[in-house]
C-alpha cells in the first residue's frame, strides 16, 4: 500500500514538473512558431499552426545585417565575463579566506547595488560615456556589463570558495606558494566547476541585457538585443520578423546551456560524496 502511494506521488510530481516546464517553455515555442508565419498571419492573432515560411529568417540575415550584432554580442558577453572573473576571483578569495567584521556588510552593499533602478543612473552614465568617448563602442559596453554583473559574480565565487577547506591553502603557503600562486595555481583549479557555472550565468546575463545596450549603442557596437529592438518602428511592430530575430538571438544561449548542463552538473557534484 505504501509503495503504491509512493508510486502515485512520484507520478504526480513528474506530471507537475512537466506542466511547469511546458508553461515556462511555451513563450519560446510560440516565438519560434510565430517566426515561421507570414506577417499577416502573425498579426492576425493566436495560432499554433504556422505556414512554415523561412522568409523572415532570410530577411533578418541578409537585409538587416545579422552577423554584425551577433559578433558584437559574442565579443561583449565573453569579454565582460572574462574581465569580471579576473576581478572577482581575488575579491572573493579575500572575503572567503581573510574575512573581517565588515565582510558581510561589503557583500550586502555590493548586492544592494543590483536593487537600484537602472533608469536612476542613466543620465550620469550616459554623460560619462559621452565624455570618455565610449558611446557606441564595444569597450564601453563590455565595461558597463562587467560592472553591473560584478556583484553577482563576486557573490557566487565567494559561495564556492567558502566550500574549499582553508587548510589546503595553508599547506600551499607552507610549501612556499606566493599570494598569486595560491590563487591561480591552487584555488582556481579546485574551483573550476564553480567558476564555470558563474561564467555561464554571467554570459547569459550579458547576452540578454537590453536596457544599457539599447541606450549606449546605435550601430557599430549594437548587440542582438538592440538588433531586436530595431524591428519596432513608427509603422508598428513586425511580429514575424521580430520573432525570427528573437529566435536567432536566443538560439546560441539555448544551445550552449543544453550542451554544457551535463558537464556543469557533473563538475558541481564531483567529490560531493567522500
Amino acid at each position: 500500500m505504501a509503495r503504491a502511494v509512493s508510486t502515485r506521488s512520484k507520478v504526480g510530481w513528474t506530471i507537475a514538473a512537466w506542466v511547469v516546464a511546458l508553461i515556462i517553455f511555451f513563450p519560446i515555442l510560440y516565438t519560434v512558431i510565430t517566426s515561421l508565419k507570414s506577417e499577416p498571419e502573425a498579426i492576425a492573432g493566436f495560432n499554433l499552426i504556422p505556414s512554415f515560411t523561412l522568409e523572415n529568417y532570410v530577411e533578418v540575415q541578409t537585409q538587416r545585417d545579422y552577423f554584425r550584432p551577433f559578433m558584437n554580442s559574442v565579443i561583449i558577453a565573453v569579454g565582460s565575463t572574462m574581465l569580471g572573473v579576473v576581478i572577482a576571483v581575488p575579491a572573493a578569495w579575500s572575503m572567503a579566506f581573510s574575512p573581517t567584521h565588515r565582510t558581510k556588510d561589503i557583500l550586502m552593499w555590493m548586492l544592494s547595488t543590483k536593487m537600484m533602478p537602472a533608469a536612476a543612473v542613466l543620465v550620469p552614465i550616459y554623460l560619462l560615456f559621452r565624455d570618455f568617448g565610449l558611446l557606441d563602442s564595444r569597450i564601453g559596453l563590455t565595461l558597463m556589463l562587467m560592472l553591473i554583473n560584478l556583484p553577482i559574480v563576486v557573490w557566487m565565487l565567494y559561495t564556492y570558495f567558502r566550500e574549499i577547506p582553508g587548510e589546503i591553502l595553508e599547506a600551499a603557503r607552507m610549501d612556499g606558494a606566493t599570494l598569486w600562486g595560491e590563487i591561480w595555481y591552487v584555488l582556481t583549479p579546485m574551483a573550476v566547476p564553480g567558476i564555470a557555472s558563474t561564467m555561464l550565468l554571467n554570459i547569459i546575463l550579458a547576452w540578454n541585457e537590453a536596457f544599457w545596450t539599447i541606450r549606449l549603442t546605435t550601430t557599430n557596437a549594437a548587440p542582438l538585443t538592440a538588433f531586436i529592438a530595431s524591428f519596432s518602428s513608427p509603422q508598428g511592430l513586425f511580429w514575424a520578423k521580430l520573432s525570427a530575430a528573437s529566435t536567432l538571438a536566443i538560439a546560441p544561449i539555448l544551445i550552449m546551456g543544453w550542451f554544457s548542463q551535463r558537464q556543469l552538473v557533473r563538475g558541481l557534484t564531483f567529490g560531493a560524496v567522500k
